[in-house]
């Protein structure tokens, strides 16, 4: 086979890192995977299947550092002594997003941004599927692109994009391209300096030309300032709140308007399945993608009407003896926090807490004084959130588990309150994810 002789070598034995080495194998590379973690047993069980040599609880330079070219799993930081070791050899590292796209000659949304993104990803994909047409979804989302590209065919694929897989893209081409937002995230990935973590995220728009097209966000001050500063050949489809937009999307009378060259399709806001400011940024976001992509304004209509949120964002678990719990899992930073707040009409019982990425609680603290009445805090080290909110928030606890986090908060809720998960953190302190912790939080909610 034509790779036969190049040696790639896949970093990483998750989702994104077995899907990498299943593609290398079928396009005939010599591959070889390695994890100085745990590899999880379905994992170990598809590299087995496809005869891909793996190692586990290690990294063995003489089996790495003979590689023609890498591809390190998003996961994985910079400043691993490995990475660095790779990076020293002047061996090439790339994505799996990268990789996955030289065999992949389908049409490609993608999706980046601080906040939406996984709502607005699950929502285009939906769109798309009620319009009949043949369509993938991967990336940060769903199962790995490169497995995909290796084992089926799709005309179409809808990827969300995190900035860390941004990070290694370098010849990918997207023929949507949507940041939905910007605001601080990850910025210990990011030597604490924003403007690192924006260009990375704009690393989106990377070789685009003019039949492509790019949707943002106009009414988001970090994105506009930046436009100033790259040169984009795509057509520009801004979506705003805010203002009338000549193209793209934006509020009219209570509908949302949407206008793609000489085409227009509004719907009444109240219509959309997802409530909240911010679900009408991720509506219009999607809307616009439809219209590129040439769907019918009945079914984008219908589509934005009968969507069904995404679990562990901002999802209604239960509600017992008149509590409403909401697992909002998802909220891993202090933007998503606040739009979890934002839109919330009853009185507050917050659950918070995990793995502090350098964050600030100040934007936090207005809201917190108006809605929460009552803060449970879920982590292992909690003193931030103690030495920010001590006098906005009557009552602040801590608590060691999801199950007795929902116990402390049903025990300061009274009927017609909301007990609300949306942690403003990482998850690694007490959880494997954010979706362990969102189950563990729904378990508990069933179990009271």
């Amino acid at each position: 086979m034509e790779n036969a002789a190049k040696r790639i070598v896949v970093l990483g034995g998750g989702e994104s890192g077995v899907g990498a080495a299943i593609l290398a194998k079928v396009k005939g590379f010599d591959v070889f995977l390695s994890d100085k973690g745990k590899i999880g047993d379905s994992y170990i069980e598809m590299l087995r299947t496809w005869e891909i040599p793996f190692e586990q609880g290690r990294h063995t330079p003489e089996l790495i550092l003979n590689a023609d070219e890498v591809i390190k799993s998003p996961g994985i930081p910079f400043s691993a002594p490995m990475v660095q070791e790779i990076t020293g050899k002047g061996i090439h590292i790339i994505s799996e997003i990268e990789f996955a796209g030289r065999y992949d000659t389908a049409r490609k949304i993608c999706i980046t941004g601080s906040n939406g993104k996984t709502t607005t990803t699950s929502l285009i994909y939906y769109l798309l599927q009620q319009a009949g047409l043949d369509v993938g979804l991967g990336g940060n989302i769903g199962k790995s692109y490169a497995y995909q590209v290796a084992t089926s065919h799709h005309d179409i694929y809808v990827l969300e994009i995190s900035s860390f897989q941004l990070d290694n893209m370098y010849d990918f081409k997207a023929d949507i391209a949507i940041i939905t937002n910007i605001t601080p995230d990850h910025l210990d990935r990011y030597d604490h300096d924003m403007e690192n973590y924006v260009r990375a995220k704009f690393r989106i728009t990377r070789n685009m030309d003019k039949d492509d097209c790019f949707i943002f966000c106009s009414d988001d001050q970090i994105t506009i300032n930046h436009l100033s500063q790259i040169v984009l050949k795509a057509q520009m489809l801004p979506f705003s709140q805010k203002h009338e937009e000549k193209q793209g999307a934006f509020i009219r009378d209570e509908r949302m308007v949407v206008k793609y060259r000489e085409s227009e399709c509004d719907i009444y806001l109240q219509e959309l399945a997802l409530g909240g400011k911010h679900n009408v940024y991720n509506s219009m976001a999607a809307a616009i993608a439809a219209k590129v992509m040439d769907i019918d304004n009945e079914i984008i209509r219908k589509s934005l009407s009968s969507f069904q949120a995404v679990e562990h964002r901002l999802e209604n678990v239960l509600s017992v003896k008149g509590v409403l719990y909401i697992n909002d899992s998802k909220a891993t930073n202090v933007d998503a926090a606040w739009y979890a707040l934002e839109c919330q009409k009853r009185p507050v019982v917050w659950i918070v807490g995990g793995t502090d990425k350098g964050n600030d609680y100040a934007p936090l603290i207005p809201l917190a004084k108006e809605k929460v009445k009552a803060m449970v805090c879920m982590g292992v080290d909690n003193r931030k959130f103690h030495e920010s909110f001590k006098g906005c928030v009557p009552v602040i606890e801590d608590a060691g588990s999801a199950e007795e986090a929902v116990k402390k908060a049903s025990g300061f809720a009274e009927p017609g309150d909301v007990v609300l998960l949306s942690p403003c953190c990482a998850s690694f302190d007490l959880f494997k994810n954010y979706e362990d912790r969102g189950r563990q939080f729904k378990e508990a909610v069933r179990n009271l």
